[in-house]
């Protein structure tokens, strides 16, 4: 190829690369290079093609080829750049940089402008990996090309700022080189920048001096840039700040560098480096508190500043502050991390040793661990003494005094003249109480450093715990504490125990608490110092002081530091009576030890100063329970309790108190009060039995308490006042048993009357005023006499001895009043003696009264017994003001409402029945209650006033009747003597249909019927009435033939034919009292055949029902039933009719008679309780119709609930009820109402033990464990005692123990107890030799043991049963007999006890008896049958019984028992699953029934492998938890 087609080719090569056809100038350039191998362009071409082929290699090639050809060449080069740059190879940066070089030379003698871009290339590529010196050196080759040039100074102050930039990481790099040139670069910029100054330039100099500042060889510079930027910039803080800091780190503390530090300080007060420094100076100058304070402000803008840190750590150990001077070491050994040089590892171990010494300061294990820690630390730690006596402590503290003591040897031995030796070997023995050899260590240290603050100190601890000799030796404690103090002023220890010895040996009690109070001010966690300082200030009577300490502590610290101070404050405004500011202190005392018993009781304290009682009580409570033997917290609480009203927790508390300390005082007498207390309100609820109780247990507290402090005024006014509060109370209901010690005897106990525990209370009065002569012992003095006086007036005594006691009274009162002639009550008590009528002094009574009523203007019991003086002196108006007046101060108080009440009855007003009744609205008063029952009584005995709005209003709208009922029964409750009240009681309890009540208050009203017959006798008996009184009065004292005499008198001078027949009824009544029958029946028919009353007809008919007398009773009933219709008397009427038909056999037309009463009348609970007693005895299979009835008639009238209740248990029971069939409604939870209701009930306990007995049968038929064993003889002795000590007739309590015996025996019986059911046969029939229901248990009882051995029964013994069995008429025990002979296999002769057991249960008319004889012969028969036995008598006896058994109930057992029949028949038949299914899917079924009936038909669809119905049946017996059914279907399942 020729040089013209070799050009042609290189032209079509450019032309192709061009036009991006590169494979094409390729092949251009390969045909050039076939004729020309070095032609230069085609190899450039190549590589400039291949590059863009993205062939690297060979791009590269072909550039290096070309480059070999002509090295000069400017071509090759660029191209061989340009690939480079666009490789993102790492390894070609290199070469990269060797091109850039090439191309620099190249450059440099033509293009400038291309020269300065691959210089930035090159210098851009060199500063990506960190060439620094390459980097330097290239820019300011860069700089001098243009300053050659001529460039401005404003483009080179630019260059010189990015020079500054590329090299601004080289601070790191160890080239000096590098270095020079940055710092260079800095000096041209700052000199090059313009204007001058300005803020870029200021911000120019602060780079260039941070540089600086990190270069420690570079000092002279720093200083003179600072000063420098300091003379262009004279505000900025900066140059300033660097230069202090540079002197900080350092150390050269010149005088040059504290002026900088003051001129900082003046410049910027908050400067971090200028705080510093102001704080190292003040460290020189032994200012270490101004120190900690300035380096702590100065640290937080700097808290990198290692040297600043250190001198903050040693001025915290001059005053002592040392774990804080750990945490300042530790921040210096973080800022300082890995020291690289010998200067910095040097200030490392200064910082460690400081560290260490701080720890061990602190002194306990913990720290100790530490200080050796640091101590390994320090370099060369092993030959420095100082620093080996530092560990020689550290193991000290930690408890290691072995190692201790083997350094402290090494170093006396090594280095004797070293003190820190023998202060470490003063130390140990300070430590072991060696106090002699500690004294000669610490002063062998001292000759060697005398000036050592810490020798002295430990030199005088050792001699304060030498001896007492030492201690108060002037010249040796007392001496080194106070060169101690000296030398170091901040050493609070020292002041401590300077304080200590000036209080304790030298006894200067001002000079001790400033000396406490000096060392509290040096280490405010002294509680030692700040508790003395405070108590001494308290004790010179400088609380000012105290409590200025107290505040500054708590206004410093947080709770948790300063619990002492919280405490201690909280008590001083205790003492000052400031309760709410010590509960806020006692309460944040508390959150710093939430566990101080005494800090609680404390806070109890001020809670009740306070009036926060209940508070109180908690903080008393958790006090005590924090330290159960502080008893003076337990006594407040108590004491809180008392105040509260809550009197039975007080005296549980104080009796907490007396079984730790027999003899404490305020226990027994709170408890005393306490029983007082709950007296006085039992009075006042009129509950006089348990106010006698409380009064006699207050009296024994009061009298031990007396004997232990007989010289205790107030325990004998106690004792004076229980003894007089009895004073309301019935003669009859007063006698208390008092300790004799209070009657002069020194044992045993007296029993006391009401007046002799009156005459009492005077003496206690009298002893109280012997040791304290108080107006009001005077006054209660005067007042017991004047209750001793009104007592003997009522029992009609000796006038002259109650006309002394008077006088004795009227005189105490007034002695009270000449003592406190400004008390009301004194006056008041002084006005009711001498009103009283066996005195008459009306004048004085009244003068009296005004004064009581001046002394105290809002006197409501002044004016009411004002108002009782006009009324009984017959000043109607004025009394009436008075009262009137008395109820405008006191609209509730009761006694001026009574008093208006007499005003009106007085003057006969219409309102009188109301301020009578508003008057028991308020309260009880027997003048109110008797009054309001008197006008009760006289409004109901009016029969002609029943329309009237009058009556409607007073009796129906009121609720009259029932609330005189009440308030008389409180009357009657505290005054049996008052027949009037008993008589009005009775009357109105018959009224309320509440017989047995109205029973007793009559009998009460003529209880007494000696007197009744005298008064009679001493009147003329002409008139009816009077006749029938005293013919009544003879009956109830049992002169039968004097009453019946003046009965037939009555008859005699009877008018109406109603009067004469209940004169008749009251004769035949007598009769049958002396067993005349026929006579009693006489006369009762001789009533009936007139005008009969339905009371002689009722009569005639009990007659009839008590002598079983059908036909007598039956005619009477029907007669009855003529003449006594409607509601009146309806139950009477119902329980008669019922009685009647029992006695007839009718026993469903027992339940029909009561159910058609309740139909007539739905709302009268008396006839649903009846119901619900009769259904159990005469309609067993209507049981659960009996249950509602109960729960009806307890619904209508909770009165009837005790009984109610009763017989909603026995329904229950006899329904099938349990708590597993039902939780909420069974016997067990009903009875136990009942018993809740009525305790006293022997019957109730008796359904108790059968739902027991129940509970346990069932819960051993569903395999759990009984839960209510063991109960039996615990219910049969109670039983036995409700029944002694009620009014039962005897044949009924015969019997319910008789029951309850059988129950028991029965109930060990079956829960194996054997031989315990054998004893307790034994027991009864010794009791009862002829009791054949014993008998025959004994019989079974022992016959179970033989029956339990499996073993065949003799002859004998089943001949023995035979016969005890023969003398039953138990249905139950033919049946035992059945299964005796069913064991033994004698099959005929269990039949024919069970038809015995039918037999009998019909002749007695028991269904349930009918029914379980039905079903045990059929269950007997079965057995049979499934055995397979051929013959034919037993599947018809099965199939006979059954029948039987559903036409007496819908059993489902009987269906059972046929369908298992029909089973064993025809086990694969059609009916026989039709009849297995009726019992497994009929509701209501028991389960125990149905899972038989499941287990049976799931074996008969397995046999016709009926799967459907399989399936459906276990889904059933999943669903009902049969998992004896579930188990055989997984056993069927599996053999199938």
């Amino acid at each position: 190829m020729s040089d013209k087609e070799v050009k042609a080719a290189l032209k079509s090569a450019r032309e192709a690369i061009r036009n991006k056809e590169y494979k094409e100038a390729l092949k251009h350039c390969k045909a050039v290079l076939k004729q020309e191998k070095n032609n230069y362009n085609a190899w450039v071409f190549i590589g400039l093609a291949a590059a863009e082929l993205e062939q690297p290699d060979q791009a590269k090639g072909a550039y290096k080829k070309a480059i070999e050809i002509e090295p000069n060449q400017l071509l090759a080069w660029q191209g061989l750049a340009n690939l480079y740059e666009k490789s993102n190879q790492t390894d070609v940066k290199g070469d990269l940089a060797d091109v850039y070089k090439k191309l620099l030379e190249l450059y440099e003698s033509g293009d400038k402008q291309k020269w300065c871009n691959v210089c930035n290339k090159l210098v851009e590529l060199y500063h990506q990996e960190k060439k620094y010196l390459e980097v330097a050196e290239t820019w300011q080759k860069l700089i001098r090309i243009k300053q050659e040039e001529g460039a401005e100074k404003a483009e080179l102050h630019q260059l010189w700022k990015r020079m500054i930039q590329l090299l601004a990481d080289s601070e790191q790099s160890q080239d000096n080189q590098t270095v020079q040139m940055l710092l260079n670069a800095f000096e041209e910029a700052v000199n090059s920048a313009d204007p001058v100054p300005s803020e870029d330039h200021q911000n120019l100099y602060k780079d260039f001096i941070q540089c600086l500042s990190k270069l420690p060889h570079e000092t002279a510079k720093l200083e003179k840039a600072c000063d420098d930027m300091m003379a262009l910039y004279p505000t900025a803080s900066y140059p300033l700040e660097v230069l202090c800091l540079h002197y900080i780190e350092s150390g050269a503390m010149s005088e040059k560098a504290f002026q900088c530090f003051s001129k900082l300080s003046e410049m910027d007060s908050s400067s971090g480096p200028g705080n510093i420094g102001f704080g190292i100076k003040c460290l020189h100058e032994k200012k270490y508190e101004e120190a900690v304070k300035s380096l702590t402000e100065g640290l937080k803008n700097a808290s990198q500043c290692l040297g600043a840190w250190h001198c903050l750590a040693e001025a915290q150990m001059k005053i002592h502050k040392h774990k804080n001077a750990v945490l300042s070491c530790n921040q210096a050994l973080k800022s300082l991390g890995n020291p690289e040089s010998p200067s910095l590892q040097q200030k490392k171990d200064r910082i460690l040793q400081l560290k260490a010494e701080a720890l061990i300061k602190i002194g306990d294990a913990n720290a100790a661990e530490e200080a050796i820690n640091a101590l390994e630390q320090i370099a060369g730690a092993s030959s420095d003494p100082v620093v080996l006596a530092f560990r020689g402590r550290a193991y000290l503290n930690k408890g290691l005094v072995d190692q201790a003591s083997k350094i402290s040897q090494e170093l006396l031995l090594s280095h004797p003249d070293l003190a820190e030796a023998h202060a470490l070997e003063g130390f140990i023995h300070y430590s072991q109480k060696k106090y002699e050899q500690a004294e000669r260590s610490f002063q062998n240290a001292i000759e060697r450093r005398a000036d050592t603050a810490e020798y002295h100190q430990y030199l005088g601890l050792t001699y304060w715990f030498m001896s007492d000799e030492t201690k108060k030796d002037k010249g040796k404690t007392l001496t080194q504490l106070l060169k101690a103090a000296k030398l170091d002023s901040y050493l609070g220890s020292v002041f401590c125990y300077l304080g200590n010895y000036y209080r304790d040996i030298a006894g200067d009690k001002s000079r001790a608490r400033g000396c406490y109070k000096k060392a509290f001010e040096l280490n405010a966690t002294d509680e030692e110092s700040g508790i003395a300082a405070v108590d001494l200030s308290v004790e010179l009577g400088d609380t000012d002081t105290a409590l200025s300490i107290l505040n500054e502590v708590t206004e410093k610290a947080n709770a948790a530091s300063i619990k002492w101070a919280w405490l201690h404050r909280g008590l001083y405004y205790l003492r000052t009576g400031q309760p709410s500011q010590a509960v806020a202190d006692l309460q944040a005392a508390l959150r710093a030890d939430p566990k101080d018993s005494n800090c609680w009781e404390s806070l109890g304290e001020a809670y009740f100063g306070r009036g926060s009682y209940a508070t109180a009580l908690k903080a008393f409570r958790k006090a005590s329970e924090l330290n159960p033997e502080l008893v003076y917290s337990i006594y407040r609480a108590a004491a809180v309790e008392q105040m509260l009203g809550k009197y039975e927790n007080a005296i549980v508390t104080y009796q907490e108190i007396l079984k730790k300390t027999e003899e404490y005082v305020p226990a027994l007498k709170g408890l005393g009060e306490c029983y007082l207390m709950l007296a006085k309100s039992a009075l006042d609820k009129y509950l006089d039995r348990k106010a006698v109780e409380y009064i006699e247990q207050a009296l024994e507290f009061f009298t031990r308490a007396t004997k232990h402090r007989p010289d205790v005024s107030s325990l004998w006014k106690l004792l004076g006042d229980t003894c007089t509060t009895v004073h309301v109370i019935s003669p009859a209901r007063v006698n208390i048993q008092v300790l004799g010690l209070l009657l002069g005897k020194n044992e045993g106990k007296q029993m006391l009357k009401k007046i002799e525990l009156l005459r009492l209370g005077g003496r206690c009065y009298g002893r109280a005023l012997k040791l304290m002569t108080l107006p009001n012992i005077w006054c209660d003095l005067g007042i017991n006499y004047y209750r001793q006086a009104e007592h003997l007036t009522a029992v009609d005594a000796d006038m002259n001895e109650i006309s002394e006691l008077l006088e004795k009274s009227l005189q105490c009162i007034k002695k009270a009043v000449r003592l406190d002639s400004k008390n009301h009550l004194y006056w008041n008590a002084l006005g009711v003696v001498a009103s009283c009528s066996a005195i008459g002094n009306y004048a004085l009574a009244q003068h009296s009264f005004i004064k009581s009523v001046q002394a105290e203007q809002i006197n409501v019991v002044a004016w009411t017994n004002l108002g009782v003086l006009y009324l009984a002196t017959g000043n109607i108006e004025q009394a009436h003001e008075a009262f009137k007046i008395a109820q405008s101060l006191e609209p509730t108080y009761l006694l001026c409402w009574v008093g208006q009440a007499l005003v009106a009855e007085k003057v006969g007003s219409y309102d009188t029945m109301d301020l009578f009744r508003h008057t028991t609205e308020l309260s009880m008063h027997t003048e109110g209650a008797k009054g309001y029952a008197h006008w009760v009584c006289s409004t109901l005995q009016d029969k002609s006033n029943r329309n009237t709005e009058v009556y409607q209003y007073n009796i129906v709208q009121m609720n009259a009747i029932p609330a005189a009922q009440v308030v008389m029964t409180k009357y009657t409750e505290r005054n049996p003597d008052d027949a009037s009240a008993f008589t009005m009681l009775g009357y109105l309890s018959e009224y309320m249909d509440l017989k047995r009540q109205a029973k007793d208050a009559y009998e009460s009203a003529i209880g007494e019927c000696d007197k009744a017959i005298e008064v009679y006798s001493s009147i003329p008996l002409t008139d009816f009435d009077s006749i029938v009184g005293i013919a009544l009065a003879y009956f109830k004292k049992g002169l039968l033939q004097e009453s019946i005499k003046a009965y037939e008198k009555a008859l005699s001078v009877a008018e109406s034919e109603q009067d004469k027949a209940h004169i008749l009824t009251a004769l035949a009544i007598i009769e049958y009292k002396q067993n005349k029958v026929d006579a009693a029946k006489t006369l009762l028919f001789k009533c009936s055949l007139k005008e009969p009353s339905t009371e002689s007809l009722k009569a005639l008919c009990t007659l009839g029902l008590v002598k079983q007398d059908v036909t007598l009773a039956t005619a009477a009933l029907k007669e009855l039933l003529k003449h006594e219709k409607g509601k009146d008397g309806i139950y009477e009427r119902c329980l008669i009719a019922s009685a009647v038909y029992a006695l007839q056999g009718r026993n469903m037309a027992v339940q029909r008679e009561v159910s058609k009463a309740i139909h007539s009348n739905p709302d009268n609970p008396a006839l649903w309780s009846l119901l619900s007693r009769l259904v159990p005895l005469y309609a067993l299979q209507k049981t659960e119709g009996g249950a509602m009835a109960g729960n009806i008639a307890h619904a209508l009238d909770s009165r009837y609930g005790k009984e109610a209740l009763l017989n909603v248990a026995v329904n229950q029971l006899a329904a099938g009820y349990h708590m597993l069939k039902d939780q909420n409604e069974n016997p067990l939870k009903s009875i136990q109402k009942a018993i809740h209701l009525c305790p006293d009930n022997p019957a109730a306990w008796a359904v108790l033990m059968a739902a027991c007995h129940t509970e346990n049968t069932v819960v051993c038929l569903n395999n759990t464990q009984p839960k209510r064993t063991g109960l039996e003889m615990t219910l049969v002795s109670t039983i036995s005692a409700k029944t002694g000590e009620s009014n039962l007739p005897r044949n009924y309590i015969q019997t319910l123990e008789d029951w309850s015996l059988c129950q028991a025996i029965t109930s060990l019986e079956e829960t194996g107890r054997i031989s315990e059911a054998e004893a307790l046969c034994n027991k009864g029939l010794k009791s009862c030799p002829e009791h054949p229901a014993l008998f025959l248990l004994l019989r079974q009882v022992q016959c179970k043991q033989l029956l339990q051995s499996h073993k065949e029964l003799p002859d004998t013994i089943l001949e023995e049963l035979h016969k005890t069995v023969m003398t039953s008429s138990s249905v139950a025990a033919w049946q035992w007999l059945a299964k005796v002979y069913q064991s033994q296999g004698m099959m005929v002769g269990a039949e024919m006890c069970y038809r015995k057991s039918l037999k009998l249960a019909s002749q007695q008319g028991s269904w349930s008896g009918k029914l379980s004889s039905l079903l045990r012969l059929a269950m007997l028969a079965l057995e049979i049958c499934m055995a397979n036995v051929p013959d034919e008598h037993w599947p018809s006896l099965v199939q006979e019984a059954t029948t039987e058994a559903l036409k007496l109930s819908s059993c489902p057992l009987a269906s059972l028992l046929q369908a298992l029949l029909q089973y064993n028949r025809k086990m694969g038949a059609r009916e026989t699953r039709r009849m297995l299914e009726r019992v497994v899917y009929q509701p209501g079924n028991p389960e125990s029934i149905v899972s038989v009936a499941r287990w049976y038909l799931l074996q008969h669809l397995y046999a016709k492998d009926d799967y459907e119905l399989i399936d459906a049946l276990v889904e059933n017996a999943k669903a009902n938890g049969d998992v004896r059914a579930l188990e055989l279907n997984t056993k069927l399942s599996s053999s199938a």
